[in-house]
């Protein structure tokens, strides 16, 4: 079995052919996309643009392809469920995106089965959290002293390791059923607030001051504040009880420091500091 992975710098190509991954540079927000390779399974974990409530990203792609997949696997965000005020929620939630990420993230959903649909393929839904994983820890914003919100009044959130995103989506890929959504999430839900305050303890720096939930959404990021923004906690049970997928970090506790073993290896072979 042959992989092509479509990336659009040539270090992300470096890393694909290291893995085994034939590469291939394109542009996805050009005019046209020439010549992607036919694939019997297609994963489009390609964002959709930062700005707008559509994803022109995804509707290039699809319509680039000579042929189409026999199955296609989109990778969404837990965001189009909008808040739940801090309720478990499974796939069944309705879906009622508050913010624009969320709503371009729910029309490539909608692009992605109707596309599934006209061209009699199957299609399957990946509805995913925050990622973590090597090379994804906040040493950056912990360093700086960034503060976090006050942690009794810090929204749930909700995680998934990024080796487990991919296995994963390999699993819906094998066993998904055609136009159903899964979320992707270590069924352990925590908060933003104890996700630094853990990864400050595991990396050794001081923990971030504390402000309430008011005044931190003054200074976050559109990104951040989003994810405080909508409290909820993701159930994983269909995942895990119809597919049979098992995390191999079934929470922090286990999945950040084997990150953080993971980064002091890259840095080791390749003489980082």
């Amino acid at each position: 079995i042959g992989f092509t992975g479509v990336v659009r710098s040539a270090a992300s190509a470096a890393a694909l052919a290291r893995l085994g991954i034939t590469p291939r540079i394109a542009d996805l927000d050009a005019d046209v996309i020439a010549d992607l390779p036919a694939a019997d399974w297609l994963f489009h974990f390609a964002p959709p643009p930062e700005t707008g409530e559509t994803d022109p990203r995804l509707v290039g792609v699809l319509a680039a392809l000579d042929a189409p997949p026999s199955r296609l696997i989109y990778l969404s965000t837990s965001a189009v469920y909008g808040d739940c005020a801090g309720r478990w929620i499974d796939e069944q939630e309705s879906l009622k995106p508050k913010s624009a990420r969320g709503h371009r993230r729910l029309d490539a959903e909608r692009t992605t089965l109707a596309y599934a649909r006209d061209h009699g393929i199957a299609a399957m839904i990946l509805r995913v959290p925050g990622i973590y994983g090597p090379g994804r820890l906040p040493l950056q914003r912990l360093n700086a002293g960034t503060p976090l919100v006050q942690r009794d009044q810090s929204p749930y959130t909700n995680r998934i390791h990024a080796d487990d995103l991919a296995s994963a989506a390999q699993r819906v890929a094998e066993l998904g059923i055609d136009g159903a959504a899964y979320n992707v999430s270590d069924g352990q839900p925590t908060t933003m607030t104890d996700y630094f305050l853990r990864c400050a303890r595991l990396l050794g720096v001081p923990p971030p001051p504390e402000q309430p939930l008011a005044e931190a959404m003054q200074s976050m990021s559109p990104m951040l504040k989003s994810f405080l923004e909508e409290s909820k906690r993701l159930s994983n049970r269909r995942l895990v009880e119809e597919l049979g997928w098992r995390p191999q970090y079934p929470s922090l506790d286990s999945g950040l420091p084997a990150s953080l073993a993971a980064d002091l290896v890259v840095r080791a072979f390749s003489g980082a500091p």
